[in-house]
This record gives structure tokens, sequence and C-alpha cells, in this order.
């Protein structure tokens, strides 16, 4: 057997007097992990734009084991180089990297046979090396990542290769404006082969539990995931709370402009904490009504059925997505209450007229202000600053006041005076009249700041000017009331009517 052997190695090969069996030996959990995209279940035949060659490719880093049959000397156990080239006994160096396992195998089993008579060789893989992927497009930190094999080594059953739902999460998960039914998968092949590139609809993943989506990756892919051209609110808020998505408890700065009491740039938490508690923000999602709320609400002319939140996307285009918080009040479709993510503005227009029964309404919505201030002075039981649920009338205001101060109130008309958005100040005299409704001629609906003015009666204002001319000369006189004397004395004579108090 020895002699033979050795006549083999040193006997020139010829005709047909070698004959050659090859074996490929791969560990059969690996391959049981690898999809295979021919009985994949696709959203449509147009969703992939070719086929994705599954192969595991050769690297530096891997560790194979090649064994010759029945030559134990030339057996062992390799781990590649980083330029692919092993140094193999007898042969010397032959290059694997870049190759695939059947290749590999094939290329090795040729050298040997011009040394050895019918080799069969086969080569495992042992332990495969990290998996370098690069995640581009919709992603909270796009860039390369470096993915290890679940179970470490090709010999172990749990092996299973990184799928792309991992990577996309390894990228801090996708934006709100991702398009996750159009995501680009890139594979480069061995040679001069031109890059294979597959769509994948993750959509399919969320909506029917595709798992034939979710395909499993291999060295040196690329990930890109575009931008929607049209939003979904539905989707959106879907999309928000998947696993692959970004994280929703980070804190994002969004900006909130328009009718709204404190405009400016604001950090919305998208989870209770004890900041929270303290300011009594709820926790929860991070949405367009929380992000209002925190700017003290929308003022009393917000148009909340034409919201804009503007999106910047990663490719550096925008989104405009139309906000109808009505809708969110009157149907209660909470997908009009938007997932905000890091970088957006919330733009609340103003409406040419609020019907009075909206604003009741919007007084009690939850992104309305707490209270609104409202001063009231002159003649009231309970003069000053008093605080009001927004939207709030003006009769409403006076009797949180405690009502006209009787006989000294002049009850037929008062001053409204109110600070304008563009710094005028304007003044109307407001015919009080309790028995109405809201309307904007006899009990308008008040803002924050407003000024009420109740003036004195002319009877008041006749008794305060006795009062004045009389108080000085005497304590005595102040005592006896003097001034009532004289006004009981005109109102015989018909002067005056101290009976009316709201004379003409």
């Amino acid at each position: 057997m020895q002699a033979g052997f050795s006549r083999a190695m040193t006997r020139p090969v010829t005709g047909l007097t070698l004959l050659v069996f090859v074996a490929v030996s791969l560990p059969t959990p690996a391959l049981a992990q690898l999809p295979t995209l021919e009985n994949a279940s696709p959203v449509s035949d147009t969703s992939r734009s070719g086929q994705l060659e599954t192969d595991y490719i050769l690297g530096g880093g891997d560790r194979v084991f090649i064994d010759i049959f029945q030559v134990p000397q030339y057996s062992g156990e390799y781990q590649i180089p980083i330029d692919g080239v092993l140094y193999l006994p007898l042969i010397g160096a032959i290059r694997v990297g870049g190759s695939t396992l059947n290749q590999a195998t094939n290329a090795i089993s040729s050298a040997y046979g011009a040394f050895l008579k019918r080799p069969i060789t086969t080569v495992r893989l042992l332990s495969p090396r990290p998996l370098n992927v690069f995640v581009s497009g919709e992603v909270t930190s796009p860039g390369s990542f470096t993915l290890s094999l679940i179970g470490g080594a090709g010999d172990d059953p749990g092996v299973q290769y990184p799928t792309l739902t991992q990577a996309i999460t390894q990228a801090g998960g996708v934006t709100l404006a991702a398009d996750i039914s159009q995501i680009q998968l890139r594979r480069r092949l061995p040679g001069n082969v031109p890059e294979q590139v597959v769509t994948v609809n993750l959509q399919e993943l969320l909506q029917s539990g595709a798992q034939a989506q979710s395909l499993t990756l291999r060295d040196g892919d690329t990930i890109f995931i575009p931008s929607a051209t049209t939003v979904s609110l539905p989707e959106t808020r879907q999309l928000a709370t998947v696993g692959f998505a970004s994280d929703i408890s980070k804190p994002r700065t969004v900006a909130v402009v328009g009718e709204v009491n404190r405009p400016g740039s604001y950090i919305v938490l998208g989870v209770a904490t004890q900041d929270n508690a303290q300011t009594g923000i709820a926790g929860g999602l991070p949405t367009v009504t929380s992000a209002i709320q925190q700017a003290e609400g929308i003022k009393p002319l917000a148009d909340i059925r034409r919201i804009q939140l503007r999106r910047l996307t990663k490719t550096g285009g925008e989104q405009l997505i139309d906000v109808n918080l009505w809708e969110l009040l009157q149907t209660g479709d909470i997908s009009q209450d938007a997932i905000l993510q890091d970088g957006d503005t919330i733009i609340v227009p103003k409406s040419s007229d609020i019907l009075p029964a909206e604003a009741t309404e919007l007084a009690s919505a939850r992104f309305s202000p707490t209270t609104i201030g409202v001063s009231v002075i002159g003649e009231v039981e309970n003069p000053g600053i008093v605080q009001l649920p927004p939207n709030t009338p003006l009769n409403q205001a006076l009797l949180t006041a405690g009502g006209f101060d009787n006989p000294r109130a002049r009850r037929q008309a008062v001053d409204l005076v109110r600070l304008n958005p563009d710094g005028t100040v304007s003044k109307r005299q407001i015919p009080v009249n309790l028995a109405q409704g809201i309307n904007d001629e006899n009990n308008p609906i008040l803002r924050n700041n407003d000024i009420i003015v109740v003036s004195r009666s002319r009877t008041t204002g006749f008794l305060d000017t006795l009062n004045a001319v009389f108080s000085p000369a005497s304590a005595a006189l102040a005592f006896l009331s003097i001034p009532n004397r004289i006004a009981g004395i005109l109102d015989l004579l018909g002067i005056i009517n101290l009976d009316n108090d709201d004379d003409e």
C-alpha cells in the first residue's frame, strides 16, 4: 500500500488513468438557514429585480477543514488569510478567497490530482468570519456594520446567518420617512460577474408575516432604504412600533410654529419619565398633540384641520404630511395624531373663523392650553386676573369675577381691550346680555391676556365726585354722609334717578 502510494506520487498522470472523486461537504444546519428564493413568496413578480445568489463565499477569517480521504497527513484545519490564499502540503499556494465551497473543493482536488491517484476531497466550513455589510438611506445611523453569525461555527446546529432586519436594527432602525416596500439589497459576486440586486418588501412581512422577505445576508452586502414618495399616516404609525424601527423612547427635538401660545423648539419624550410627572405632560408616543401641548396649546383661531408636518429625509428631500386633528376629535382617528421623529416641524395655521360650537369642543381638547389669564377690572365684586378655560366667552369671565358690583357698575356694556399679534391694541365696546350664547356681538370668545373694563354708572360717578369734593372739608361731614343725602334730594327733584343704575 505504501509502495503503491509512492508510485502514485511519482508516476505522471496520462489519459484516463486518474479518476478524481469530489465531495462537497457543507454543514447541514447552515444550509437549512439559507433561503431558497425560487420558493419564496414575494409580494409580486415585479418586486425583485434579480435572483439573489445565496452560496457562501469564502474570505479572509473563515476557518475551514480540508479532508483528503485516507491521506490524513495532507488533511487539516486552516484559517484563510486576508489575501484568500492557502498554503497546503504538496501543492503549495492556492487561492480560495472569493470562491464558493464547491469552487474551492474543485480547485484543491484538481491541484492534488497532479500528485495523487483519485483524491477524494472534502472542504467544510468550520467557523464563518463576521460579515461586513453597509446600510444606507432612511435609517437612524447609516454606515458599515459587522454582524456575527449566531451559533459561532459552521458545525454548530444552531448557526444562523444575520438577516436583513437585524442589519437594519444594527443601524439604529428605519426612520418614519422610509419606504420599506422598496428596500434594495445588493450582493457582490466573485470574479467579474455584475452585482446582483433584489428588491425586498418588508411591508409584506408586517402584513402577512412572510419570512422569506427577511433575507439572510452575506459578506459585502449593501442595503439601501429609500424615502417614501407618498405618506400614509396609518402605515407610518405602524412603522414606528415595529422591531426594526428607531427607538421610540429616545428624546427628539421638534419645532412648533404658528397658532400656538409659545412657538419654538421642544424636546418631546417618548415614554413617561420623572420630568413628565413634574411638568404634567403625559408620557407615551411622541406625537403632534404632545408637542403642541408643550408649546402651551393652540390659540383660539388655530385651524386644526390644516396642520402640516414638515419632515426632512436622509436623502436631503422633504416630506409634507397633512394632519387633521378635527378628525381625531370627531371620529377618533388616532392616526391623525402623527408620531414625530427628530427634526420635524409642526406648522399650525390660522383660521379665518371658528364656529362657537367648535370653540367649545376645542376648549376641552388635550392640545388646548389648560387655562388662559383674563383681567377683569372696574366695578365687579372680585376684580383682578381670573384663570379661565380656553375659548371662554365674555359673560363667563364676568361671572367668574363675581358679577357686577351693584349699584356701582354700568351693566349695559363693557370695554374689551385686546393686544393683537402685530403689537397693536384694540378696544371695542361690547353690549352685555347675560342671556346670550357665544357670539361675536354680545358674548365673544376671550383670548389670553384680554382685559375687560367694567365702568361706573353715571350715578356712581356723580356720587364719587361729591365724595371727592366733601371728604377733605371735614371728617364729620363724611360721617354724616352728606353726599348721599344730596343725591337723595336730587333724586326727589328728578335730576337723577337712583332706581335706574344703567341710566343712559
